[in-house]
């Protein structure tokens, strides 16, 4: 009687030992709770009034970018007059342990011609991409007239060898004016665009275009984070 006892409390007692192990593994930090990336406007502003780390490339025209203050926050300011232009960083992550991508634009002013579906009228006034690994770029952009959810694709012959996917996540003005805040599954959307598993971010993108319809577009970028969660 005495031994079976002694088993019981063993038992008993190993039972509460697992059940606590559980508990401070759900309680630990984990994956799911590392901290994001962010990568907005705060860094050094060079006299061109551009941050650091990130570098202007200008296509065609004119640029005209500069940091400000939005309700207290940085943020990037985009003007363009028939002119091509971006912002771009250098950065790896692998898409697979940071999904998702969160970022907040403003439009002020959109070509009134832009559509993504033509190539005599593919302006936009604001686009985000995200390059990876093996010259593939996921691009979303704030299109004119093409409606939500038109998906195309801008391949670039060697010997630059790219392939874009250019996805519209907003259209038309109804919004403009108004801070939005765009949230998307990049680990997601390579596997359905490009139908394979996605290789390591190398850097991202903030672009404005109006060189093809000869228009004008503005608009303000911020708060770029990528994260473990869509929260």
């Amino acid at each position: 009687m005495r031994n079976r006892t002694v088993i019981k409390a063993r038992i008993s007692l190993f039972f509460i030992f697992v059940s606590s192990l559980f508990i401070i593994c759900l309680s630990a930090p984990g994956a799911a709770d590392a901290p994001p990336v962010s990568l907005g406007f705060s860094g050094p502003v060079s006299p061109e009034g551009i941050p650091s780390p990130w570098e202007l490339k200008v296509k065609k025209g004119k640029a005209d970018a500069k940091v400000v203050l939005e309700n207290g926050e940085p943020a990037l300011h985009m003007k363009s007059l028939k002119s091509s232009f971006s912002l771009e960083r250098e950065f790896r992550l692998n898409v697979k342990d940071y999904p998702y991508v969160t970022w907040a634009w403003k439009a002020l002013t959109l070509p009134l011609r832009g559509d993504v579906r033509k190539g005599s009228t593919n302006d936009q006034g604001l686009q985000f991409f995200v390059a990876f690994e093996g010259r593939k770029i996921l691009s979303y952009v704030w299109d004119t007239n093409a409606p939500e959810g038109t998906v195309t694709e801008e391949s670039v012959p060697w010997p630059v060898s790219l392939t874009i996917k250019v996805i519209v996540v907003k259209s038309g003005i109804s919004d403009t004016g108004k801070w939005l805040t765009v949230r998307r599954n990049v680990y997601d959307d390579y596997r359905k665009f490009f139908n394979e598993e996605p290789p390591r971010v190398e850097g991202i993108r903030v672009q404005m275009n109006t060189q093809h319809t000869g228009g004008s577009a503005e608009g303000f970028f911020r708060n770029i984070i990528f994260s473990k969660t869509s929260r």
